[in-house]
């Protein structure tokens, strides 16, 4: 990239969030200084954050030497707030591979080893989703388990160390046909030729579409505990969700609050055996199945949450500080739903190949239609 004078950018953050690690690694790699502001250890960092972003607890949040002020950013919009521009060596590649998750950069590898041109475009964070998982304990060959921040470090260093070109902090923006080849169009105006596109774009959190969900969203309801766990220090947490991304999180989030209970629509969690006995081993953790949130009520804070108990039907009001969703994901097809067939869901569907209807191009990971978690991880 080519780099502009920057200075006196303040980033507001905690030690624990994989975003904040994200965009202070963007600026090291660019060689931009930043003063770091840790709000957990300053109270008037705290107070600034939520003044800047109305109340909500978004970090990093980030203040630059105009005055302007960005939260949450993906490298994209880093990247366009100081005129960086990236480049690779060349237009036209074998595969152009859309998202760099474990599916992307598993499968750029496999390409590059087998002798073809690859290019990754990544709009945010190299690694994914899974680069903000705290810990990875089922993943082969760690038998002591691996943070999700290293696991992505390492297939991105892999995907490189084969001749793979990664184009990181640019967005696509639109992708046509032109005879057999597929052009990918980018936010910076570029184009991209490939004779294969693989979208490995993911999926993104689920959210519960109750009232007064979307007013919550970032204040007191959040969708990633290792990015927001930290402002529930000594506070209650409810984890709405009984699979094993809602236990996970909830064991991760009694490092910080002093109660994390779990909410299940069903009779019966759906965590994996293991988790359970975790959760049960835990004294302020407890487990309410057969419960279905109806409403969160106050504004601008969370002051309450209605929840119905599906066997009886009665209704009670429960008093949490935060409330963290894992209900399941939403395919992230925006860039192809038009013109290729999806499962009712919106999950992009493929043949035994994993060649979408149209010809060259294919999808795989969380986005195809019928794919779980753990084969997403290995890139099918």
């Amino acid at each position: 990239m080519e780099k502009q004078d920057t200075s006196g950018i303040t980033i507001y953050s905690t030690v624990w969030c994989p975003d904040c690690k994200r965009a202070k690694r963007f600026f090291a790699e660019h060689r931009v200084s930043y003063t770091n502001v840790d709000i957990e250890q300053e109270p008037e960092g705290m107070a600034f954050v939520e003044k800047a972003n109305q109340g909500r607890h978004i970090i990093p949040t980030i203040i630059f030497s105009d005055g302007s002020i960005l939260t949450e950013p993906s490298n994209a919009e880093l990247a366009a707030k100081m005129s960086f521009k990236q480049k690779v060596h060349q237009a036209c590649y074998d595969v152009i591979i859309i998202g760099s998750g474990p599916t992307g950069l598993t499968s750029a590898l496999y390409l590059a080893r087998a002798g073809l041109d690859v290019l990754v475009i990544e709009k945010s964070g190299l690694g994914g989703q899974i680069s903000i998982t705290q810990a990875l304990d089922n993943f082969p060959g760690f038998p002591q388990g691996i943070s999700g921040a290293e696991f992505s470090d390492r297939l991105v260093e892999q995907a490189k160390s084969f001749g793979v070109e990664i184009l990181e902090a640019q967005e696509v923006t639109g992708l046509h046909q032109v005879g057999s080849y597929h052009c990918i169009n980018t936010a910076d105006g570029s184009e991209y030729t490939g004779r294969a596109v693989l979208l490995a774009t993911g999926a993104r959190y689920r959210k519960l579409g109750v009232p007064g969900e979307d007013e919550l969203i970032g204040t007191n309801i959040h969708f990633c505990a290792t990015c927001d766990g930290a402002f529930y220090k000594g506070k209650k947490v409810l984890v709405v969700g009984g699979g094993n991304s809602g236990f996970e999180e909830g064991l991760f989030l009694t490092k910080f609050a002093v109660q994390v209970d779990i909410l299940e629509r069903s009779a019966q969690s759906k965590a994996s055996k293991i988790l359970q006995e975790k959760v049960d081993a835990k004294t302020n953790m407890h487990v309410l199945t057969n419960r279905a949130i109806q409403s969160f009520k106050g504004s601008p804070k969370l002051e309450s949450i209605l929840v119905e108990d599906r066997f009886t039907g009665e209704l009670e009001e429960l008093i949490y500080d935060g409330v963290f969703v894992f209900i399941g994901m939403t395919p992230n097809n925006d860039l192809v739903k038009k013109f290729v067939s999806t499962d009712p869901q919106g999950f992009i569907l493929t043949d035994a190949s994993l060649m979408t209807a149209i010809p060259g191009l294919f999808a795989a990971g969380d986005v195809r239609s019928g794919v779980d978690k753990a084969s997403s991880l290995c890139g099918w």
